[in-house]
């Protein structure tokens, strides 16, 4: 297997990239990428990623808790390449706010096979959300958990305006938050107006077990169909060493719940919010290192069953996406 110019650039050089190719996958800038050890279905789609464009030419939000380095469209396409997949869901990021600008970009140069979920303030225009349709978005997305918001008024609020919003458009609502907020919020979540997706295992922490207070809920709701969940960035719900073996009964437990309610999501490029004393928000903020190939080839050791793999990859995003 030949490496590209660009992943040995990026991979900061031959070293690099030479003792990647020697265990058998791809040099990147998060070390190397293991190759995929199982068939991946046509139209499989990858549900949670983030594009961290130019800053010169698309300045991030003056108040955003972390400086990403750049992840373009180039490398993401790298990225499907190596996994086998042929869709992507670009996820507007918290550093961007609500300026899309960035993301559209990213949509528009990628074309066909990639949707998009945006972040809008609560008087943005009508004409600015049809527009964003038509480019491909989807949803919209209410990231609680980086901002740190954890009243379930502020929550409530925010999913109600979001939901208005979304309710002419066909378009869904994506929340990332934790088990208290969403259990708070659950006669509000149960009653819905448009369809609702959970980030990241519905921010179930690993540590805690499958009986951890929320977990009960979040299983309700898949299993009622009234949510989507992403068994996605396995490793921030888990204390554990790569490959984060113990969220692996998580995502058994929520394909069980309703295999029509779940996805599947690389959180790529894997962006570190956390803060550093002494370090500014302006600062950069190294990606975290994760192998993205090591990382999808738990997903047959979550889900043995082909067809409900073809489900969970190709059918549940090509329905929730509109592919």
């Amino acid at each position: 297997m030949m490496l590209t110019r660009r992943r040995a650039l990026h991979a900061g050089g031959a070293a690099i990239a030479s003792a990647a190719l020697s265990r058998g996958g791809w040099a990147t800038p998060w070390g190397a990428r293991s190759p995929v050890d199982f068939t991946v279905p046509a139209g499989a789609c990858d549900c949670h990623v983030h594009i961290v464009a130019d800053s010169r030419r698309f300045p991030m939000a003056p108040d955003r808790v972390y400086t990403p380095p750049e992840a373009s469209p180039d490398m993401l396409l790298d990225l499907q390449h190596d996994l086998h997949f042929d869709r992507v869901v670009l996820i507007q990021p918290s550093f961007y706010g609500t300026d899309n600008a960035a993301m559209l970009d990213a949509l528009g140069r990628l074309g066909g096979r990639a949707r998009a979920v945006a972040v809008a303030g609560e008087n943005v225009k009508a004409a600015e959300l049809d527009a964003m349709a038509k480019a491909g978005v989807r949803g919209l997305r209410i990231n609680l958990e980086t901002a740190g918001l954890f009243d379930p008024a502020v929550a409530a609020r925010k999913l109600a305006v979001a939901a208005a919003q979304c309710r002419d458009r066909g378009w869904h609502v994506q929340l990332y938050t934790r088990p208290s907020v969403i259990v708070a919020l659950r006669s509000q979540l149960d009653g819905l107006p448009v369809p609702l997706v959970l980030d990241h295992f519905a921010g179930m922490q690993g540590a805690l077990g499958l009986g951890q207070p929320g977990f009960d809920a979040v299983t309700a709701l898949v299993g009622a169909g009234k949510a989507y969940v992403k068994i996605s960035a396995a490793y921030r719900a888990s204390k554990a060493p790569a490959p984060y073996d113990e969220m692996a009964p998580f995502a058994r437990a929520l394909v069980a719940a309703n295999p029509d309610r779940v996805i599947w999501g690389s959180d790529w490029p894997h962006t570190d919010a956390a803060r550093v004393p002494g370090r500014a928000a302006t600062a950069i903020s190294p990606f975290l290192t994760i192998d993205d190939g090591l990382m999808l080839n738990q997903f047959p050791r979550w889900v043995p069953d082909a067809a409900l793999r073809q489900k969970i990859l190709s059918e549940n995003p090509a329905r929730l996406y509109g592919f």
